[in-house]
C-alpha cells in the first residue's frame, strides 16, 4: 500500500513538474496545447524584441541629433577669467574682462605745503574686450578711464599663423623692458620701478612675434612710430620718426624635469631710432614711485639724432619665491643753443617676493589655494614683497646746464609689501617707499625743488578688481 502511495505521489511530482516547464507531456491533449502557448509566447517575444530594437534605434537618432544641434549652438562660459562667448566651432570668440584698481597715497615728511597730497584715486579702470574672428585673427580693445582723462591704451589685431609666427598691428606695448611687459594685475607693487622710465611704453606701429619650441624661446621685432597725441597721456614714446624695438627671451628649463630650474627666464630688449629735434622726443619727467616728477630737461633742450636702448632682464620663480630684475640703459643725443651732447642715463632694479601660504609664484600671477570663505576659515594666499632700484641721469646734463630748477639726477628708492590674494579676482595690497636724491641743480623751467629737497616717504594702499 505504501509502496503505491510513493509511485502515485512520484507520478503527480513528474507531472506538476512538467507542467510548470511548460511541457506537458502526461497528457497528449494538454502537449498539443502546451505547444499552441509556446508559439503564442514565442511571437510575443520576437515583438517585444522588434519594439526594443525600434526604440534602442530611436534613441540613437535622437542622441545624435542632439549632439549635431549642439555642434551649432553658441557656446557661453563664465568664471574666473570673465566672460566668453564662442561659435560651436571656436572660430568667432568674443570675451569681456576688467581691471579696476582703487588707491590711496599717503605722503609723509612733506617739504613744502600742498606737494605730495595724500589723497584716493581710480588707478585703473579698464573694460577689456578680446577676442578672435575667423579662427587665425585676434584682437584686443583696451580703453582706460582711470586718471584725468579717458585714453585707449590697447588697440590692435594680432594674425597668429601659428605660435611660432605671429603678426601684431595697431597699439600695444612696446617689446623692451620686462616689468613693462608684466600684466598690471601681477605687479609686485602699486607702481612700476624707476627703469620704467627709461624703456618705451605704448606706441603704434606693427610686429612679428612668436613662441619657439613650446615656450623655451620667445622673440619680438617691432617698427614703430607713433606721434605725441596717439600714445598714452603718461611714459610715452612719442618719436617723431620711425623705432625700431625687438626682444629676446629664453626659459631653457621650462621644459626639463628639473623643478627648480623650470622656472628662470633671461633675455634682452631694445630699441633704436633717429629723432629728429624736437622736444617731443624727452621725456616729459622722470617720476618717482609716488609719481611726481624730480626730473625734466630745461626749456630749449630737444632730441637731435640717435637714441637707442638695450635693457638685459630675467627672472626667477620656484615654489612660493619669485625674483626679478633688469637694467635698462637710454642713450640719446640732445642739443640746446649752446650745447650738443650725448647722454647715456642709466637704471636697474631687483624685486622679489615670498607667499607666506606656499602658492606657486610666477610671472603671471598667484591663485591662491584656498580662496577667501570665512564660513570655511580659508585666508586667500599672503605675500611679502620688496625691491632696490636707482635711476642715474648722465652728469654732463647737469654740467651743462641741461636740466630744470631742482631736477635730481640720481635717485635711489627701496619698497616694502604685503599682498592679499583674496581669491584669483580680488587683491588687496599695503606697501611703503622711500626715495632718496642727490646730484640736485639746474636752472630755469620747471622747479622740483619741493619735490627732490627731501627724501620722499609714501605709504600705498590698493584694492583691485581683475577678471
Amino acid at each position: 500500500m505504501v509502496r503505491k502511495i510513493k509511485n502515485r505521489n512520484m507520478k503527480l511530482n513528474r507531472w506538476l513538474f512538467l507542467t510548470l516547464l511548460g511541457v506537458p507531456f502526461a497528457h497528449p491533449a494538454l502537449a498539443a496545447d502546451g505547444d499552441a502557448d509556446i508559439t503564442t509566447l514565442k511571437q510575443q517575444i520576437d515583438d517585444l524584441d522588434q519594439k526594443v530594437r525600434v526604440l534602442e534605434r530611436q534613441r540613437e537618432l535622437d542622441q545624435d541629433a542632439t549632439t549635431n544641434a549642439l555642434k551649432t549652438q553658441p557656446r557661453f562660459k563664465l568664471d574666473s577669467s570673465g566672460f566668453t562667448l564662442s561659435s560651436a566651432d571656436t572660430n568667432f570668440v568674443i570675451s569681456l574682462h576688467g581691471l579696476i584698481q582703487f588707491d590711496s597715497r599717503s605722503f609723509f615728511d612733506v617739504p613744502t605745503a600742498g606737494v605730495r597730497t595724500g589723497n584716493f584715486l581710480l588707478r585703473k579702470a579698464r573694460p577689456i574686450l578680446t577676442g578672435t574672428v575667423f579662427h587665425d585673427f585676434d584682437f584686443n580693445f583696451t580703453p582706460e578711464f582711470g586718471g584725468s582723462s579717458p585714453s585707449i591704451y590697447d588697440a590692435y589685431i594680432n594674425y597668429h599663423y601659428n605660435p611660432a609666427l605671429q603678426l601684431e598691428v595697431g597699439k600695444f606695448k612696446s617689446p623692451v623692458g620686462l616689468e613693462l611687459l608684466q600684466s598690471d594685475t601681477w605687479l609686485f607693487f602699486n607702481e612700476r620701478s624707476l627703469v620704467n622710465n627709461l624703456v618705451p611704453n605704448r606706441d603704434l606701429g606693427l610686429q612679428l612675434h612668436g613662441n619657439l619650441f613650446d615656450g623655451v624661446a620667445s622673440y619680438a621685432a617691432a617698427v614703430l612710430g607713433g606721434t605725441p597725441d596717439q600714445v598714452s597721456p603718461s611714459n610715452t614714446d612719442p618719436d617723431n620718426n620711425v623705432a625700431f624695438a625687438g626682444r629676446l627671451f629664453f626659459q631653457p628649463f621650462k621644459k626639463s624635469d628639473i623643478d627648480a630650474l623650470q622656472g628662470f627666464g633671461v633675455g634682452v630688449g631694445g630699441s633704436y631710432e633717429n629723432d629728429e629735434k624736437s622736444a617731443a622726443n624727452l621725456t616729459g619727467g622722470y617720476k618717482t614711485d609716488g609719481q611726481q616728477t624730480f626730473f625734466t630737461y630745461t626749456t630749449g633742450v630737444v632730441a637731435d639724432g640717435r637714441h637707442w636702448r638695450i635693457s638685459p632682464q630675467g627672472y626667477y620663480y620656484y615654489g612660493p619665491f619669485g625674483l626679478l630684475g633688469e637694467y635698462a640703459i637710454s642713450d640719446q643725443k640732445v642739443s640746446s643753443a649752446t650745447v650738443n651732447d650725448d647722454l647715456k642715463n642709466t637704471s636697474w632694479e631687483i624685486s622679489a617676493g615670498w607667499v607666506l601660504t606656499g602658492e606657486s609664484d610666477s610671472y603671471n600671477g598667484i591663485t591662491p589655494k584656498n580662496p577667501f570663505d570665512l564660513r570655511k576659515g580659508q585666508w586667500g594666499a599672503w605675500q611679502v614683497v620688496g625691491r632696490y632700484a636707482e635711476l642715474d641721469e648722465d652728469k654732463d646734463a647737469l654740467a651743462d646746464g641741461l636740466v630744470a630748477a631742482g631736477s635730481a639726477s640720481k635717485a635711489r628708492a627701496w619698497s616694502a609689501g604685503l599682498n592679499w590674494y583674496l581669491n584669483r579676482n580680488i587683491r588687496a595690497n599695503v606697501s611703503y617707499s622711500h626715495t632718496e636724491f642727490s646730484d640736485i641743480g639746474g636752472a630755469g623751467g620747471s622747479n622740483h625743488a619741493s619735490v627732490t629737497g627731501r627724501a620722499e616717504n609714501v605709504l600705498f594702499t590698493r584694492i583691485q578688481l581683475a577678471f
